[in-house]
């Protein structure tokens, strides 16, 4: 079927609103697939998830599935995880340890690098011209880690890593430092996963929103209360902080008094990675209306036994499925996908704090806790992103190149 025509993005983002089309429009979305997930950079997982030789995770970039597996000489790859011959997955379990990775429709087999190692009854092809080295599976073809964060571009061509993440590396470190506490972060403990019917950026834009705890999160900011207290502070402290536009989308949350494991530091980088606490938050969007994030707590290498645990508990006590925070924020997203069908108005505003946003040159535009900056320079990015006319047509038609033979780190 035919496509309609690209949506006029700047007729629907305002500076100081956006239209509600761009959280329910199944062509949006599918627009939205295209452009940010399968062109542009996004983040994939850490490389302590997969820490021995043959350990793997499943992944997806977009709507592509992915295997992120360590091959038997210890070095990483993506590997798009469909069979060359009749397109089945040849990977079913989320995680694990293997030593290849065979489809069960055929039964063709593949090394943890990629390469095809076997095909039943091999001699039907015999004068078709089938080369095995050429029938391995394909390798997403740019990938990059910075100090163990893995991303990577179904693009064979375009702005590399360094440009993407532009001011959000600095912070990127920032927060490693922050919350490795002096060792090196181990992510393979374990994660967490839910699913909401909601539209993917309304997890986004809330990673970063320090409007709303006050109010979803009442009976936690109660108890932050009486904490504070204790200590010769007050609630009010807790309003003491920034968000910032980094550029490119990556926006930050700076909390001056934090409470629990909610940090210091809060970072996003665009499009569907949120650093919150000891955590990476993986958003990745199903549908127009429907959104599963992957929550994956991080502890420290060489931390003792008792320290970890104490580190983990706090992290489940807020964010975990039972929490105290994150089932409070799966309903509002779910209640404003509802509430977003009432269009005869459409406008969602995002004005707050606007009239005091400020420049600052290590950090770019700048505004108060409660502040809606944050929100502001996500849309922005977004706009620049989906305007800029490219589609999937380029991956698909170069993606076979099978580039690269593993993760460049940086």
């Amino acid at each position: 079927m035919k496509r309609k025509a690209a949506a006029n993005y700047d007729a629907l983002i305002k500076p100081d609103r956006v239209h509600s089309s761009l959280y329910t429009d199944p062509e949006i979305f599918a627009d939205e697939i295209d452009r940010l997930f399968h062109h542009g950079w996004v983040f994939v997982g850490h490389a302590s998830e997969v820490p021995k030789p043959g350990d793997f995770r499943l992944k997806r970039i977009g709507k592509q599935p992915v295997i992120m597996v360590r091959d038997s000489a210890g070095e990483l790859h993506l590997l798009l995880n469909r069979c060359r011959h009749r397109g089945a997955t040849v990977c079913q379990e989320s995680r694990g340890n293997a030593r290849s990775f065979r489809c069960a429709y055929h039964g063709w087999t593949y090394k943890l690098d990629g390469a095809l190692a076997g095909v039943p009854y091999p001699e039907a092809y015999d004068g078709t011209g089938f080369r095995r080295e050429n029938f391995g599976l394909v390798k997403v073809p740019r990938v990059e880690a910075h100090r163990g964060f893995i991303f990577a571009s179904l693009s064979p061509a375009g702005i590399t890593l360094d440009e993407h993440l532009g001011r959000g590396r600095k912070m990127l470190d920032r927060w490693i430092d922050q919350v490795s506490e002096g060792g090196e972060l181990d992510a393979s403990v374990g994660l967490h996963k839910y699913d909401y019917r909601g539209n993917w950026k309304l997890q986004l834009e809330n990673s970063v929103d320090g409007y709303h705890p006050p109010t979803v999160h009442a009976s936690v900011m109660a108890a932050a209360e009486r904490e504070l207290a204790a200590a010769g502070s007050k609630l009010d402290d807790l309003a003491d902080g920034t968000t910032s536009d980094l550029g490119g989308g990556h926006v930050t949350l700076t909390q001056a008094v934090p409470v629990s494991q909610a940090g210091k530091v809060i970072l996003l980088v665009f499009p569907n990675l949120a650093l919150v606490g000891i955590q990476m938050r993986v958003i990745e969007p199903v549908a127009v209306d429907r959104t599963e994030v992957t929550i994956i707590p991080t502890i420290v290498t060489g931390a003792s036994e008792e320290a970890t645990r104490r580190r983990l508990r706090e992290h489940e006590g807020f964010f975990g499925s039972a929490g105290n925070g994150s089932p409070d924020d799966i309903e509002v997203f779910e209640r404003v996908q509802m509430g977003l069908t009432a269009d005869a108005e459409p406008w969602i505003l995002l004005a707050r704090g606007k009239h005091r946003e400020r420049a600052d040159p290590a950090m770019g535009a700048v505004g108060g806790l409660r502040d809606e900056v944050s929100q502001r320079g996500i849309w922005r990015q977004w706009k620049k992103a989906m305007s800029a006319g490219i589609g999937i047509a380029d991956v698909r038609t170069e993606s076979v190149a099978r580039v690269g033979t593993g993760i460049r780190s940086r």
